[in-house]
């Protein structure tokens, strides 16, 4: 199927029903006022990895391409499985993950699945449950071995820029993950909270965070880094 441009109309519009706030819904579509001629909207809706696949089904058949999209899945679901099997004999350790910073909002949807598959211990979060607002007390309650900070829409860059955000909690430089330096800022927008084809190099992404495990390049520094507190980085000077 040859791609819009300005001057040809879609075959098909994807848009997504999972969130009101992240990305664009059939009802934004609506609103728009775009005369899309009664062409096909496609609406998915993913909060667990097999969401996101069956998502991923769903645009291959309404492209009539289901072959090439089963066999995609079949190659995504065999990655995840190298990521399991090269990190279960580590230990698993406990992980926060927060998707916002004021308030703080522990991530959940799928986050939690990869996780398990990076071995790691999340803490909160359930599989398939919304991403919810939590005291930010908790955090220093969990006392997590790891905390990656990934907000939803933000890039590396942006997301490394609620640190001030983050240090402003009378709890944060209690944390252990603080002390031990394994506070983590990642590329939410692309990884962390996109429910689409790159939650499988998120679990890759999560095994390298979490036990140094890389599956080809190293993400580090491209797609998350590693909080250094100001008096270190004057010690590194």
């Amino acid at each position: 199927m040859p791609i819009a441009s300005a001057n040809t109309p879609p075959n098909l519009v994807i848009a997504q029903e999972h969130c009101e706030v992240c990305a664009v819904t059939p009802g934004d579509v609506a609103r728009s006022g775009c005369d899309l001629g009664g062409v096909r909207v496609l609406a998915l809706s993913a909060s667990t990895v097999e969401g996101v696949f069956e998502g991923i089904l769903q645009v291959a058949q309404a492209l009539g391409r289901e072959a090439e999209g089963h066999g995609l899945v079949r190659r995504e679901r065999a990655r995840l499985d190298v990521v399991r099997a090269r990190t279960a004999v580590r230990r698993g350790p406990s992980v926060v993950m927060l998707e916002w910073t004021d308030p703080i909002f522990a991530m959940a949807n799928w986050g939690p699945e990869l996780v398990e598959i990076a071995n790691g211990e999340l803490l909160p979060g359930k599989s398939g449950e919304y991403s919810s607002a939590i005291p930010g007390e908790w955090v220093a309650e969990a006392d997590p071995e790891y905390l990656i900070v990934a907000p939803c829409g933000y890039p590396l860059a942006r997301a490394e820029q609620e640190r001030a955000v983050l240090e402003a909690y009378p709890w944060w430089n209690g944390l252990r993950a603080v002390r031990e330096g394994k506070v983590v800022f990642a590329d939410g927008n692309r990884f962390f909270n996109r429910s689409g084809m790159t939650v499988t190099q998120t679990a890759e992404i999560l095994a390298e965070i979490l036990h140094g495990e890389t599956f080809g390049e190293p993400a580090e520094g491209l797609y998350w880094r590693r909080y250094i507190r100001d008096s270190e980085v004057q010690l590194q000077a």
